[in-house]
């Protein structure tokens, strides 16, 4: 009996060691789970706190009250009475990502859907006949407008390298639809200039005090591209799998904000664009001339005490320009380049805008942060400034009155209504529309 009782405390020692050593071991297997649950949380944390994710995006309705022929220049007086048109768009859906990698070095990126769609477009060239022709902007209407990547040095100097934003002029350097009151993006440097601007280069900036500055190194614009009606407004796309670098072009931007509420800048660009194509012919006038664009802009944003006033003042000007109708591609109607008619040697765009926001005399409006702009914008501009060879464009003149509301319900969104009208030379019909548009703008990580 007692050897039975022995053993049998001897068995229930045996279970109960093994249950305390199998629970112990339970137990910590439990514990570095949840260890490593937590790291995984925590990394999951610190990525997210690098990661940027952001965007901004349009829908418009417009009605144009006035002809969409294409001989409603040529022959205004056939026009004059002719129906008005209009039209759904969507002129940009962007995505913007960023990461910051530490130690200074970060990754900026930014997708752009324009008129809601990609693949090849179509367009009909006005100054052309009415010629209908395939869009050659690359990859249809989807673009990597930014990709690049940085190194931070201080506040003062950072080195950008990769496909960038080239801000010459107001509307390029704040192109979101927050940063302006008409429904579409200003139109008169939006005529003349690249909008928005991107080409792949090498960038300098940063801001010291109250200065912030701005210098890039790019690839030189594509006279291959210009136009009679847009001017250099092309020259930045290719049609092609790369971006053509056989010349270059030079871009600086600098910022002042001194005085509370006000920002004044100047931006310019120089950089040379016959021969900047492919094939690059060696022979005529691609290799006696440069094509020099030279443009010079001032521009202004002033908010406070419930006001918001822009303005800018945009001149470009074209060396050779009476000899681009000669150029190799121009000539050839097989490539995918303009073979319109001759070029401006000048060009400008000035343009102002202010509104007021009436909510801010409205305390239950104001408490809830919501704002109304009224609004009035005048703008005065020509791609065609100057009489190559005594070829006039007249039509190109035009002077442009907006007039309408912004009103923000929450900070990142607004509902734009305006009015405008294009007052052209008297010769021509003038060209009234209405405008209806939603955008939104924002950080979303």
């Amino acid at each position: 009996m007692k050897a039975i009782f022995l053993t049998t405390i001897l068995a229930l020692s045996t279970l109960c060691a093994t249950a305390q050593e199998t629970s112990v071991d339970g137990t910590l297997r439990q514990a570095q789970g949840r260890q490593a649950q937590a790291t995984k949380t925590d990394q999951l944390a610190g990525f997210l706190s690098r990661l940027h994710i952001g965007g901004y995006g349009e829908v418009v309705y417009s009605r144009n009250y006035y002809s969409d022929h294409v001989s409603r220049y040529s022959q205004p007086e056939e026009h004059k009475n002719d129906p008005s048109h209009g039209r759904f768009d969507i002129p940009h859906a962007v995505i913007n990502l960023g990461y910051d990698f530490g130690k200074g070095w970060k990754l900026g990126m930014e997708i752009e859907f324009e008129h809601g769609g990609n693949g090849i477009a179509y367009e009909k060239e006005d100054e052309e006949g009415g010629e209908w022709e395939q869009e050659t902007e690359k990859g249809g209407e989807v673009e990597l407008e930014q990709f690049w990547i940085e190194k931070s040095f201080s506040q003062a100097l950072n080195i950008r390298a990769g496909h960038i934003v080239v801000p010459v002029g107001l509307n390029n350097a704040h192109h979101e639809p927050l940063n302006f009151f008409t429904v579409y993006r200003p139109e008169g440097e939006n005529t003349i200039l690249p909008s928005t601007w991107h080409q792949t280069g090498v960038s300098l900036w940063g801001r010291y005090k109250d200065f912030r500055y701005e210098v890039q190194l790019l690839a030189g614009l594509n006279a291959d591209n210009f136009t009679n009606v847009g001017w250099i407004r092309k020259g930045h796309k290719s049609p092609l799998e790369f971006e053509v670098a056989n010349k270059y072009g030079a871009a600086l931007r600098i910022d002042n904000y001194s005085v509370a509420g006000l920002r004044i800048g100047i931006s310019g660009y120089y950089g040379h664009s016959i021969g900047n194509s492919y094939p690059r012919n060696a022979n005529g006038v691609d290799a006696e001339y440069k094509g020099v664009v030279a443009i010079g802009a001032v521009d202004f944003t002033y908010k406070a005490h419930n006001w918001i006033v822009r303005g800018q003042a945009d001149y470009g000007y074209l060396s050779d320009a009476e000899e681009l109708k000669y150029v190799y591609n121009r000539l050839n109607s097989k490539s995918p380049f303009k073979h319109s008619a001759f070029v401006s040697k000048n060009a400008y765009a000035v343009g102002i805008e202010a509104g007021y926001d009436v909510f801010s005399q409205i305390s239950r409006m104001r408490d809830d942060h919501q704002k109304l702009y009224v609004f009035g914008r005048y703008e005065a501009y020509n791609p065609y400034a100057s009489k190559t060879k005594g070829t006039a464009y007249d039509y190109t003149a035009v002077k442009r009155l907006a007039v309408g509301v912004n009103y923000h319900p929450v900070s990142q969104v607004v509902v734009k209504a305006e009015y405008s009208k294009r007052f052209l030379k008297s010769m021509y019909n003038d060209e009234p529309s209405i405008n209806l548009g939603v955008a939104y703008e924002g950080w979303f990580l």
